[in-house]
C-alpha cells in the first residue's frame, strides 16, 4: 500500500475543483438551470465542508483567555458570511430573461398605449446633469407620457427650463420623507385634477431612458399580476473604483454583477426587487397600497415587498434601456450604499420584514432576510480580516489554530469552488484583490449604518448622493484614507516585529505562522490598493464608450480623419491626432454637426480639447450618447487590460 505525504493528500480537493473550473465549467451554458444547480451545489458542498472544520478543528478551547475570544469571535464572524454566501448561491442557482416576453406583448403595448406619467425626483442636481434625464424622456418613441420634475430645491430657474422644454415643474410646501414624499405629493396632485395615469415611470434625475425604454417595460404589463418592472441600471462614466484604479475599460462597475446576474436569478424565484430609477409601477397596484411607503430611506427596495402584500410582483427586465450617472466622488459612492444598508435595516425592522405577521410568502421573507445578511456580514468581516492578524503581530494571539496541510484541504477548495461558481453564473466577475478592494473601502461607515439601522431604524435623514460638479484635480480623501493608512502602517509594523523578532515568529507559532504570513502579505496589497481608491483622479472626459467613431477634424485648413473616443457637453477625447496645447480646430461629429474645440492636453497623438456647443448641438448630443440601444460602460472583466491597469496605477501613484 503506497501512502502520500499529508501536503500532498491536501492539494487533490483543490486540484479537482480547479479541473473542473478551468476544463469543463468554460463549455457550459450558464442559463442551463441543471448546470447552475451543480456547480451550487459544488461551492455549497465545501463552503459546509469548511464551516464545519472552522467551528470544530480550528478555534482555541472555550475559556476566559484572549485566545478564545479572538479565536471564537472572528471564527463566528466567519461562519455567518459563509451562511450568507450558502443564500446568495441558493439564489443564483436560478435565471430568468424576460426579453421574449416583452417582444411578445409589443402588440398588446401598440394597441392599448396606455398613459405614462414620468416622475423625475430633483433635489439639488445641476442643470448639465438634468439635461440629459429631461432630453431623453423628449427623445422617447412613446409618445402617450407626460413629463414632471418634482423639485425639492424649489428652484425658480428650473421652472424656467423645464417651461422651455415643455415639461411640468411641481414643488412643495415641504420635503417630508425624501424622494418617496416628494413623488406621493405629486400623485396626490394627479388624483385632485382628475389626471391618473395608468402606470408611473420613476427616473432619478441623473438617468436618462432610450428611444424603447417605455415600449419594452410597458409590454410585460399585459400581465395583470404585475405590479412593477425593474429594468438594470448602466453607468456611463466610471465608479470611484474604476476611475481611481485605472481599470475603467477592463473591469466593469461595481454594481454590474447585481443588476447582470443577480436581479436575474432573483427574477427566477419570484423575488427580484424595485431600485428606484429605471422602473414603472402599475397605477392601480399604487393604490391597493397606499402610494410609495416612506418608513424607509430605500422605499425602492420597500416598495417591492409593500406591493407583494397585495398580490403584486416585481419582474425585471434584464436589457440595457437607461443609462446613468454613477457616483464619481468616493464620499458619495460611500453616502450611497451607506443609505442602501441603512434603509433595509429599517425594512427588516418594518411590517414588510421577514418577521412580520403581514400576509408574505417564505420567499419574499428570505429575499429580505438573504439582503439584511449580505449588509450585516460582508463588510464588517473585511474590517475583520484586516484586524484580527495584527492580534497575532502584536500581542501572539492565534486565531486560526491549524496546519499548513489542513488549510489547503479545506480553505482551498472552499474559496476555488466559490471563484468558479460565481464566475460560471458571471462571466469571470469575481476577481480576488480588486473585490476585497471595492468592499473594504466603504466597510466602516456601512457596517455602522447596519448595526445603527437595526437598533434605531427611524430618525435618520435622507442623504442625497450628490452627482457632478468639477473634478479636474487630484483629491485625497484623507478622513476615508487615514484608516487604511493606519491599518498599512501597523501591518507593516507587526510584520516586521514577527520577521526580525523570535518573540513571536518562532517554533511556537507551527505551520501557522506560514498561514498568518499569507494573509498579512494579502492584506497588505488590498490596503494598498483601497489607498489608491482614497487618491482621486481628476476626470476629463467622463463618458465609456467601447467602440471609438471615427470622425472628421479640420486644422489650418486641412482634414483629417481620426477617432473620437471621448465626448461630453464641454470636452472631447480624440486619438491620432497630435496638437499643441492652446491650438483651435474643427471637428465633425455625426449626428451632432461642426463643433469648435480648442486642445487642452496633448500626448502620445491624442488629444483632450474643450468644445462649444450650441442648444440644438446639446439636444443632439445627449440623444446620440445616451438614447440609443445598447449598454454603455465596460460589460465584463478584460484581464490582461485589468492587470496592466493596477500595475500602471501601482507605479504612477497620484500620476495618470
Amino acid at each position: 500500500m503506497i501512502l502520500f505525504p499529508e501536503w500532498l493528500v491536501a492539494w487533490v480537493p483543490s486540484l479537482l475543483v480547479a479541473g473542473i473550473g478551468l476544463g469543463i465549467a468554460p463549455i457550459l451554458s450558464r442559463h442551463n438551470g441543471w448546470m447552475r444547480a451543480a456547480f451550487m451545489l459544488l461551492a455549497a458542498f465545501f463552503s459546509v465542508r469548511y464551516l464545519v472544520w472552522r467551528l470544530t478543528e480550528t478555534v482555541a478551547p472555550i475559556g476566559f483567555t484572549l485566545d478564545a475570544l479572538a479565536s471564537w469571535s472572528f471564527a463566528l464572524i466567519e461562519a455567518a458570511t459563509v451562511i450568507s454566501s450558502l443564500s446568495a448561491f441558493l439564489i443564483l442557482s436560478r435565471h430568468r430573461a424576460r426579453s421574449g416576453d416583452a417582444d411578445a406583448n409589443l402588440p398588446w403595448v401598440e394597441k392599448v398605449a396606455p398613459s405614462v406619467a414620468v416622475v423625475v425626483a430633483t433635489y439639488n442636481e445641476e442643470w448639465s446633469v438634468l439635461e440629459r434625464t429631461l432630453a431623453g424622456a423628449l427623445a422617447s418613441e412613446y409618445r402617450n407620457k407626460t413629463i414632471h420634475v418634482l423639485d425639492d430645491g424649489r428652484r425658480e430657474w428650473l421652472r424656467e427650463r423645464c417651461a422651455e422644454l415643455g415639461v411640468e415643474h411641481v414643488t412643495r410646501p415641504d420635503n417630508d420623507h425624501g424622494k418617496a414624499g416628494n413623488i406621493n405629493h405629486f400623485l396626490r396632485e394627479l388624483r385632485r385634477r382628475g389626471e391618473e395615469p395608468d402606470f408611473v415611470a420613476v427616473l432619478d434625475a441623473d438617468f436618462v431612458p432610450h428611444r424603447d425604454f417605455f415600449t419594452r417595460t410597458l409590454a410585460l404589463f399585459a400581465d395583470e399580476t404585475i405590479g412593477l418592472v425593474q429594468t438594470p441600471q448602466h453607468f456611463f462614466n466610471p465608479d470611484p473604483i474604476q476611475h481611481n484604479l485605472g481599470i475603467s475599460r477592463s473591469y466593469p462597475d461595481e454594481q454590474r454583477f447585481f443588476f447582470d446576474y443577480m436581479q436575474p436569478a432573483r427574477d427566477g424565484w419570484d423575488i427580484a426587487v424595485c431600485c428606484g430609477t429605471s422602473s414603472i409601477v402599475r397605477w392601480t397596484a399604487l393604490e391597493a397600497i397606499g402610494d410609495f411607503p416612506t418608513s424607509s430611506v430605500t422605499e425602492d427596495y420597500m416598495l417591492t415587498s409593500v406591493l407583494k402584500m397585495k398580490g403584486y410582483s416585481t419582474a425585471y427586465l434584464n436589457e440595457p434601456l437607461s443609462e446613468g450617472l454613477a457616483p464619481e466622488g468616493l464620499k458619495e459612492y460611500i453616502t450611497q450604499r451607506s443609505r442602501w444598508c441603512l434603509g433595509l435595516m429599517q425594512i427588516v425592522r418594518s411590517p414588510a420584514g421577514p418577521f412580520s405577521t403581514e400576509p408574505l410568502r417564505f420567499r419574499d421573507r428570505w429575499s429580505v432576510l438573504d439582503s439584511c445578511l449580505y449588509w450585516l456580514t460582508t463588510f464588517p468581516f473585511k474590517i475583520a480580516c484586516i484586524v484580527y492578524p495584527l492580534l497575532y503581530w502584536y500581542l501572539g494571539v492565534t486565531v486560526v489554530d491549524a496546519p499548513l496541510y489542513e488549510v489547503i484541504s479545506y480553505f482551498g477548495p472552499y474559496y476555488l469552488a466559490t471563484m468558479v461558481f460565481l464566475n460560471f453564473v458571471s462571466i469571470g466577475m469575481f476577481v480576488p484583490i480588486v473585490n476585497d478592494i471595492s468592499q473594504l473601502v466603504g466597510a466602516w461607515e456601512i457596517s455602522r449604518s447596519a448595526i445603527t439601522g437595526l437598533i434605531k431604524p427611524h430618525g435618520h435623514a435622507f442623504k442625497v448622493t450628490m452627482k457632478g460638479g468639477d473634478r479636474d484635480r487630484i483629491v485625497i480623501q484623507w478622513p476615508i484614507m487615514r484608516r487604511f493608512l493606519a491599518a498599512f502602517i501597523l501591518t507593516v509594523g507587526g510584520l516586521l516585529i514577527g520577521l526580525t523578532s523570535d518573540y513571536l515568529f518562532d517554533a511556537h507559532a507551527g505551520e501557522g505562522k506560514i498561514v498568518i504570513l499569507f494573509w498579512t502579505l494579502y492584506n497588505l496589497l488590498v490596503l494598498a490598493g483601497t489607498m489608491l481608491v482614497c487618491i482621486e483622479l481628476p476626470r476629463t472626459a467622463s463618458i465609456l464608450r467601447s467602440n471609438p467613431e471615427q470622425v472628421e477634424v479640420l486644422v489650418d485648413g486641412e482634414s483629417r480623419r481620426v477617432w473620437l473616443t471621448d465626448i461630453h457637453a464641454e470636452a472631447l477625447r480624440l486619438r491620432g491626432l497630435a496638437l499643441p496645447v492652446g491650438k483651435a480646430f474643427t471637428c465633425f461629429v455625426p449626428g451632432v454637426g461642426e463643433i469648435s474645440a480648442e486642445v487642452t492636453l496633448s500626448l502620445n497623438a491624442a488629444v483632450d480639447a474643450r468644445i462649444t456647443l450650441t442648444a440644438a448641438q446639446r439636444e443632439d448630443l445627449i440623444e446620440k450618447l445616451h438614447t440609443q440601444t445598447g449598454a454603455p460602460g465596460t460589460a465584463g472583466v478584460a484581464a490582461a487590460g485589468l492587470g496592466a491597469g493596477l500595475l500602471r496605477r501601482l507605479i504612477a501613484g497620484t500620476v495618470r
